[in-house]
């Protein structure tokens, strides 16, 4: 799920991180049905007053989830709780039983397929791009990281989520579970409306 408030100046704003003050909205995390709503005005029926769209929503709320992402992955990595790099992961997969795999969706399918088969029943975060995972390594690019059980992977996987919903072809995948890939929702909106919170 995805919240929106109202600006000061009556235009929709997206709030990723459900903190904002004010009256709320929720849509369910998926590019088609943050589209529609946009199509059908449907925030204005949701606000029960005029709100504004502003361009490019879409895009904003996608870029948004990425960076709350990246972040995370950030943090894990600073709290020495995530690793980058080959060999690295492979040897974190092997010591730590509850790693998440997180591996960049662009990278070369030979190479992910090695550690997908060491990770086979662990949670699995592809949603992101080598840029975009380089960017929580401090790096140019990663393709490939673990992240250590806990609050952050957690964090981790529950945005990884909601970004799937924004990028068709991305895998996230809950650990012991090898069918629950692509478009999870944690919290089972029902797709496409508008849900006022007040």
């Amino acid at each position: 799920m995805v919240r929106f408030v109202l600006g000061p100046d009556g235009d929709v704003v997206p709030d990723v991180g459900g903190r904002l003050p004010g009256r709320g909205v929720w849509l369910t995390a998926e590019k088609p049905l943050v589209e529609k709503a946009v199509a059908k005005r449907l925030f204005s029926r949701g606000f029960k007053t005029q709100a504004g769209v502003p361009e490019g929503l879409v895009d904003l709320v996608e870029r948004l989830l990425v960076d709350r992402l990246v972040s995370i992955v950030g943090l894990a990595r600073k709290a020495g709780e995530a690793v980058t790099g080959f060999e690295k992961v492979k040897a974190h997969l092997l010591a730590k039983s509850g790693a998440i795999l997180v591996q960049a969706s662009d990278g070369a399918p030979d190479q992910r397929a090695k550690l997908v088969r060491l990770g086979e029943d662990r949670a699995f975060i592809g949603v992101l791009d080598a840029a975009e995972l380089g960017l929580a390594f401090g790096r140019g690019f990663a393709i490939h990281a673990a992240l250590d059980a806990g609050g952050l992977a957690s964090r981790a996987l529950s945005e990884a989520k909601r970004i799937a919903g924004f990028r068709p072809g991305t895998e996230v995948r809950v650990a012991g579970d090898p069918s629950a890939f692509g478009k999870l929702n944690d919290k089972g909106a029902r797709a496409g409306l508008v849900q006022d919170i007040g």
